[in-house]
């Protein structure tokens, strides 16, 4: 059997670096960003689908803006917590019409009218404001 040596304890320390960005105050304060494009400048109208069947119904889809919609180009940053509903833009005057499902805001206010194209909010880049 041989002889053991006391040896002096050693201690390692690693710097900590962080693998992933955690955000201190979760959600709070959080917007989206998308870009008021449908009709891409075009005049037309907006329905809120009112009746929540995916698809315009003139009767039972609720008309939005009675003066007519045309998309800003802008870039808006609104409040995850705001209120977004499905939509459709419809140009012409007469049948065919050109429907287009978009998703809605009202605006800072509700009050004013903004039209997206990207349904899928999911994609939507995120800030925190």
């Amino acid at each position: 059997m041989g002889r053991k040596v006391w040896r002096r304890p050693l201690t390692t320390v690693q710097k900590f670096e962080a693998n992933e960005y955690v955000a201190a105050c979760g959600d709070e304060n959080k917007v989206y960003k998308f870009t008021c494009e449908a009709g891409g400048g075009s005049n037309g109208t907006v329905y809120l689908d009112s009746n929540h069947n995916g698809e315009w119904d003139l009767v039972g889809d609720q008309i939005l803006t009675l003066a007519g919609y045309s998309a800003c180009g802008a870039t808006h940053e609104a409040p995850t917590t705001d209120d977004f509903q499905e939509g459709f833009f419809i140009t012409g005057v007469f049948p065919p019409y050109n429907v287009e499902k978009v998703i809605v805001w009202r605006g800072e206010n509700g009050d004013n009218v903004h039209c997206t194209t990207n349904l899928d909010m999911t994609t939507w880049p995120t800030d925190k404001s």
